[in-house]
């Protein structure tokens, strides 16, 4: 089983074949960066049109059981996910109509403040807001996964404690291992997955040690080192593929509409675009490469296949339904 927690490719035919090819059973795709309700239902649509332009590759997932309808019948089941609030707007109600959708995970904030929490790239972090209380338990409610992936540290933690269900953090690495403002520190990983939820390692080389450079190895041992610091059933993997995308796609994620100025985050002036990816993952036909890497710092094959799929299967099958 290999499921993939977060992607946001620019989705082709080639892609869906290339996610057969790399036999991935399951994967969360960024259906919003900024975009509000309305905007967000229009990419719903775009998607329905490649669930029914390729029905032998693509389906969607809503439930931990259509990943096993995906390994019976050959194919990969497509969960959607907000990399931000936007899509609810000011409206709590929306959080029960956007499960009914088919949405299955909601960051709380993307690198700014939000209505809801404080993200990574603030200065001060104040934590969960008012309404961000009430939109967790709203989202436990109903079986949308509270996602802290781009949200400031203070803030992870209380989400991590106040929520009633377990939270992921679906894409992102050890802060200790690789420092970035992205990446998570000790105590954030400890308080997500003491109280039940899951880190996704990323392999967007801004997260990773040496970027681009980073070797298989050292991602390797990096993932068996947190599954013996937090334990191997709170890992898995979310790659943050950005396959094929334009870099006016990047402009998008980093500034949305709230700055009227280029924010290049994570990247430079120098470097504005995507970073290449590290050679040995281009592609979704690239997580036997992974898989080999784990085995050859030590992991076993339990524990491969737990990090692979097994754990983001146990997660679904527990979270997704209503309370």
């Amino acid at each position: 089983m290999r499921i993939d927690n977060l992607q946001y490719a620019n989705w082709s035919e080639k892609i869906f074949r290339q996610m057969r090819e790399g036999g991935v059973d399951a994967v969360h795709v960024t259906i919003a960066y900024h975009e509000n309700f309305r905007e967000t239902v229009l990419n719903v649509e775009q998607w329905n049109r490649w669930f029914e332009t390729y029905p032998d590759l693509i389906f969607h997932g809503k439930w931990a059981s259509d990943v096993d309808l995906a390994i019976s019948s050959n194919r990969t089941a497509v969960f959607f996910g907000f990399q931000n609030p936007s899509p609810i707007e000011d409206d709590i109600g929306l959080v029960e109509i956007w499960h009914a959708l088919g949405a299955r995970f909601m960051q709380l904030t993307y690198n700014n403040q939000s209505l809801l929490a404080t993200g990574c790239y603030e200065a001060h972090d104040a934590g969960i807001t008012r309404m961000g209380k009430q939109v967790i338990k709203e989202m436990n409610r109903v079986g949308l996964v509270v996602d802290m992936s781009h949200s400031a540290d203070k803030s992870t933690i209380e989400a991590a404690e106040y929520s009633t269900r377990p939270i992921a953090i679906t894409h992102a690495n050890p802060y200790e291992w690789m420092p970035a403002l992205r990446n998570k520190r000790h105590d954030v990983i400890k308080a997500v997955t003491d109280n039940g939820g899951m880190i996704g390692f990323s392999l967007y080389p801004h997260h990773l040690k040496n970027k681009s450079d980073c070797t298989l190895e050292s991602f390797c041992q990096m993932v068996a080192d947190t599954a013996s610091k937090y334990g191997i059933d709170r890992i898995g993997i979310g790659t943050d593929l950005c396959q094929d995308q334009p870099d006016s796609v990047v402009e998008w994620m980093r500034v949305g509409r709230w700055s009227k100025e280029i924010d290049y985050g994570e990247g430079s002036a120098a470097a504005p675009g995507f970073p290449a990816m590290p050679e040995w993952f281009n592609d979704n036909r690239d997580f036997n490469n992974i898989e080999q890497g784990l085995r050859a710092v030590g992991m076993n094959d339990s524990e491969v296949s737990a990090f692979m799929g097994g754990n983001w299967y146990r997660f679904y099958a527990e979270n997704f339904i209503a309370a």
